[in-house]
């Protein structure tokens, strides 16, 4: 049965659903540490999947109908060391374009601190609203008796007119943490950091960082909260439980949803994930 929860935002949210995750999450032993900026040998993006899971782990591609998205190693534009992940998103038509790097092996659990760091290059001159940038995500968490995981979690994406990056909640029966501080920059390198204390409940801690500029800093909830989303599958008549441990366990950055009506190309480099 295909559920349509009654929250706008996860209604929409859910027709971007992720991939089924029946398995448990790996247990990292905390302090974590991953980097990445995109190098390689000979240029080939195979190098960045290595069998011992010290790299990415796979690429998720969801091409429209009107094209097929790509993703490869880039030697031209470049903001540290020889390479960068070159990605082109094409313009969603009846299907919903995607396009990404996806890393797991870890997870952050409640309580822990979870920083994403990261420098993109935007080459596009329209509006970038609704475009989605990195998803932190969910899957084992979701009761595997309700069909359609969802794989809850939070998201970094544009919002506005003026391309405001902001702080995505829909999928955690959250509203966006949103700011008019600064219009993200196209056409030039701009490094991002997104920096949370993890909770299901008020007190978790948000931030956003823009080229050194603080435009977020709020505290509201970043993990699916139980008794929210048993009370909401409820009005449904479902009976729900999110699995346990809570925490987040796969990130994805690149454009994991280009709702918009234009291609968007973007450049990657300087990844860094750290759990705390």
């Amino acid at each position: 049965m295909k559920l349509f929860l009654t929250v706008p935002a996860l209604f929409i949210l859910s027709l971007i659903a992720c991939n089924k995750s029946e398995d448990k999450p790996i247990v990292t032993n905390l302090p974590y540490s991953f980097q990445d900026g995109f190098e390689s040998a000979d240029n080939n993006i195979d190098d960045l999947f290595v069998s011992d899971g010290s790299r990415w782990s796979n690429i998720q591609r969801v091409n429209p109908d009107n094209g097929e998205n790509q993703i490869e190693l880039n030697q031209t534009i470049v903001n540290e060391g020889n390479s960068s992940l070159r990605i082109f998103s094409q313009p969603s038509d009846n299907t919903l374009s995607k396009i990404d790097i996806e890393k797991g092996g870890f997870f952050a659990p409640i309580g822990s601190t979870i920083i994403v760091e990261a420098d993109f290059y935007i080459n596009a001159d329209g509006n970038l609203k609704e475009l989605f940038l990195i998803d932190l995500e969910c899957c084992s968490c979701w009761d595997s008796s309700v069909s359609d995981n969802q794989c809850p979690g939070v998201r970094l994406k544009m919002s506005g007119d003026n391309n405001y990056l902001s702080i995505e909640r829909g999928k955690i029966l959250g509203s966006t943490i949103s700011h008019t501080a600064l219009s993200f920059p196209k056409n030039e390198w701009v490094n991002v950091r997104w920096e949370m204390t993890l909770s299901p409940d008020q007190e978790a801690e948000n931030k956003l960082t823009i080229n050194q500029q603080e435009v977020i800093n709020e505290s509201g909830k970043n993990l699916p909260n139980k008794e929210e989303f048993r009370s909401e599958f409820a009005l449904n008549g479902i009976d729900f439980e999110l699995q346990e441990p809570l925490g987040y366990e796969r990130i994805q950055i690149g454009a994991t949803a280009n709702p918009t009506q234009f291609g968007v190309e973007l450049f990657i480099d300087n990844f860094k994930l750290e759990i705390q």
